[in-house]
């Protein structure tokens, strides 16, 4: 008889395509996920995986597998919702959040929720990245964009505003077409304000790219440019002014989205209560 936990293991490294990404997922050794492929390979005896070095790729008979692990997942989840339904709000919740804008906007909200219900843990992974909602990455995922495909329940619950923010000192003594533009990393060259950037930087370009706002926002405290910047972040940041204070601010919604099958389950429902209180900024 198959075991359940070998097909688990084999279902992450078919969704990830990586032992090291399945590791991740389940959050275990990535030698147990290449012992537990190996193991459900041997009882099936069938080959699932044709591995060549270190690439790995599923056989024909692998990802059929895979699709019906993918079945018997969302049916366990089903049940296990239905469990959960019944009882009182307690267990995990996993949130996909952005960084910055979770710490602004988001921490007073779980933080109250989690002091009315000792019961529920939350873990909150602060990312830009899309979570797969669908490979149940996380729970629920804030996001600035709304999905436009999956059985999901959307809500917008926030909008904030963007704009061009450098350093009192930095704009004093640089004239409009000699400024530095501080960017996001290539990753998110597609996010709408990084566009907005672009077309304000022209064929200069961008002198420095950094992953995450804070970074943005310290180097455009430090005098290294300019930063399109979130007001959330830098309103009331004495280091930093808007550089064009009259311009036009730029828009991006707030997102909050769910898997339609799960909403109603308790620790869910208290979740996305107090997140949908939030009033648009």
């Amino acid at each position: 008889m198959t075991d359940w936990q070998d097909l688990r293991h084999f279902l992450a490294l078919a969704t990830t395509g990586s032992l090291s990404g399945a590791a991740r997922l389940l959050r275990v050794e990535h030698a147990t996920v290449a012992r537990r492929v190996a193991a459900l390979e041997e009882a099936m005896d069938i080959r699932l995986v044709d591995r060549r070095g270190r690439q790995l790729t599923l056989t024909a008979e692998g990802e059929r597998v895979a699709k019906v692990a993918m079945r018997m997942e969302t049916e366990a989840e089903a049940l296990a919702q239905i469990r959960n339904s019944a009882g009182s709000v307690e267990g995990e919740v996993t949130l996909s959040v952005p960084p910055s804008y979770a710490e602004a906007r988001l921490m007073q909200p779980l933080a109250k929720v989690r002091a009315k219900h000792p019961g529920l843990r939350l873990r909150i992974i602060g990312e830009t990245r899309y979570a797969s909602l669908e490979r149940r990455e996380a729970d629920i995922a804030v996001r600035l964009q709304r999905p436009e495909k999956g059985e999901f329940t959307v809500r917008r619950i926030d909008s904030f505003t963007l704009r061009l923010y450098a350093s009192p000192d930095y704009l004093k003594v640089r004239e409009r077409d000699a400024w530095d533009f501080i960017a996001y990393d290539e990753t998110m060259d597609a996010a709408p304000q990084q566009r907005r950037l672009k077309e304000q930087a022209g064929p200069a370009g961008y002198a420095i790219r950094a992953s995450t706002l804070d970074m943005q926002a310290a180097l455009a405290r430090l005098g290294c440019g300019v930063a399109m910047l979130p007001d959330f972040l830098a309103s009331g940041d004495a280091g930093l002014i808007a550089a064009e204070p009259d311009a036009e601010p730029f828009f991006r919604e707030v997102w909050m989205t769910v898997h339609s099958d799960i909403k109603d389950v308790p620790s869910i429902r208290v979740v996305l209560d107090a997140l949908s209180d939030l009033s648009p900024t």
